[in-house]
């Protein structure tokens, strides 16, 4: 199996059909066997796509014309061939070479790809300066996300920009139903795993480079998960009580769910619910590894009188649908997929199934709004709007040592503390 020409094909699928990274890969990784193997496809592949925007430029200074449509393929393997060239520590030569034996499907194809790879070589530092001039490849961003990140954080956005086009940390979450974290830490160091507590989540760790699940000691047996850090303070935020009924709104795939279940084991009820059914499934994977229950329901959140039967929550979270755009370090095929049509209509639906929670919510109970996104009109524009349509709602302080203090709610900033970009809002409703 040529592994370039494999990572090629499963970059055909986001480049050429849309499909996200996650579901290219993994129709694909499993059909190679060797975990070596595996790791350096799926590299390859997550590097072109969060350098996407720089390769693509350098390929259209290379070429003499632009490749036909249905030869994304081809494309798609000449990007393959220039990441290695640029960012891996591949010999040039085995580079070239391996990348030019893949293009065997298309024979046309290989002197192609041969001279677009060797001219690289020649004029590379002629090609990297000239990305500096042309703002989507200087920054690895399309430019309507650019300017959208701009405009909400000017004096942040250079900053932002170039944490969304790193590889993030790999965070822990440790179950301190089942012991301390200083005790994890300790396991982890006698099996050679370094990790750094987090000072401001009482469950965080982050380890100093990533690694396998399979590795993390008592994984299976539901010690410890992988969660990052911004994601976690959901639990502690909600602030959830021995007897509480807690609603999970757009649950999937289950983190925040599990966590409020560690963290509070004597709940009267927790409900779980998300549109996706194959996506609610994986909540039930995740909190059966975990040995934890919770009450699962595919439904439409902003449907309530469908599935709710007259229960009211005391404590509810809504982690909403949002642009994702303080994941894309994780996700970086969201900017190619994403479209500056669909922020519009994100806000509109977050909109709604606030409106719909909130006449869920138990009098003198808490919503807590997140989003891992850095836009103000999916955060605290969004919770604005709210307030002002609902007087019986107020805005409840969240002090923290993370994060800036916004208009409303509090906001994390992509890479800030390590976290990624993340959004709360703590709203109250009046007794």
């Amino acid at each position: 199996m040529n592994l370039r020409g494999c990572a090629a094909q499963i970059l055909s699928h986001v480049l050429s059909d849309g499909q996200s990274l996650t579901a290219a890969l993994d129709s694909h990784l499993p059909k190679i066997h060797n975990p070596q193997d595996r790791a350096f496809v799926q590299a390859v592949c997550y590097g072109v796509i969060r350098h996407y925007y720089a390769l693509e430029f350098v390929l259209r200074q290379l070429l003499g014309k632009p490749l036909k449509q249905k030869d994304g393929d081809i494309k798609a393997l000449l990007l393959v061939g220039l990441y290695q060239l640029q960012y891996m520590r591949v010999k040039p030569h085995a580079a070239v070479s391996e990348t030019v034996a893949a293009t065997k499907h298309k024979p046309w194809s290989k002197s192609l790809v041969n001279a677009i790879l060797r001219n690289y070589l020649r004029d590379a530092e002629i090609l990297q300066s000239a990305c500096g001039t042309d703002r989507q490849a200087a920054a690895n961003h399309p430019l309507w996300i650019i300017e959208q990140i701009e405009q909400c954080w000017p004096e942040l956005a250079e900053q932002i920009l170039a944490a969304n086009d790193q590889a993030p940390p790999m965070a822990l979450r440790v179950n301190l139903s089942q012991g301390t974290r200083d005790d994890y830490l300790d396991l982890l160091t006698q099996q050679g795993i370094a990790a750094q507590a987090i000072e401001y989540c009482p469950s965080a760790l982050v380890l100093d480079q990533p690694l396998n699940v399979e590795q993390l000691p008592g994984f299976s047996e539901g010690r410890v998960s992988v969660q990052d850090v911004a994601a976690q303070l959901a639990a502690g935020l909600l602030n959830v009580q021995p007897g509480h009924r807690v609603l999970d709104l757009c649950a999937a795939p289950g983190g925040k769910t599990a966590a409020i279940l560690e963290q509070q084991p004597q709940l009267q009820s927790l409900l779980a619910i998300d549109v996706d059914d194959k996506r609610l499934q994986r909540v039930t994977d995740n909190l059966k590894r975990l040995n934890l229950y919770a009450e699962t329901l595919a439904a439409d959140a902003c449907a309530p009188e469908t599935w709710a039967a007259g229960r009211v929550f005391d404590r509810i979270l809504l982690d909403a649908p949002c642009s994702g755009f303080g994941v894309i370090r994780r996700h970086p095929d969201i900017k190619l997929l994403r479209r500056e049509s669909d922020i519009a209509a994100l806000r509109d639906l977050q909109a709604k199934i606030l409106d719909a929670a909130w006449s869920l919510l138990a009098p003198g109970g808490i919503l807590l709004y997140a989003t891992c996104s850095v836009l103000k009109q999916e955060n605290e524009a969004q919770i604005g709007a709210f307030l002002n349509r609902h007087a019986d709602a107020e805005e409840l302080p969240i002090e923290a040592d993370w994060g800036l203090a916004a208009s409303h709610g509090r906001q994390i900033p992509t890479g800030n503390c390590q976290m990624d970009g993340f959004y709360y809002a703590k709203l109250g409703k009046s007794v």
